[in-house]
């Protein structure tokens, strides 16, 4: 039986073809545009600020529905309360907490 040469072998198997090694912009710094910054997040958003921002208020409404469920007037009164005074102060918070962590040299687009 003849050996079997590369025509005849499955396309899985067959070997490996060397390719050129291409460098991309998102691998070369120096072929970047003037405006292209790889660092950046594409939002302009800090996606930390983003992902706490979500923690506190699903953690915030979680309370304020325990309190209203479980408690009694008085509780309920305070969930009020609560919700009044924590949700301006949560957003205020995580607003100046953004500013600070957002990229003001390249802003989004």
């Amino acid at each position: 039986m003849p050996a079997p040469d590369q025509h005849q072998l499955h396309p899985i198997i067959r070997p490996t073809v060397e390719h050129e090694n291409v460098n991309s912009p998102v691998r070369d710094d120096d072929a970047l545009g003037p405006t292209e910054d790889l660092d950046r997040q594409p939002d302009g958003m800090p996606h930390q600020i983003i992902g706490l921002t979500a923690l506190f208020s699903v953690m915030l409404a979680m309370l304020i529905g325990f309190m209203i469920l479980a408690g009694g007037t008085v509780s309920r009164v305070s969930a009020v309360i609560l919700a009044v005074l924590a949700i301006p102060v949560l957003v205020s918070s995580l607003r100046r907490h953004a500013d600070q962590g957002r990229d003001h040299l390249h802003p989004s687009r």
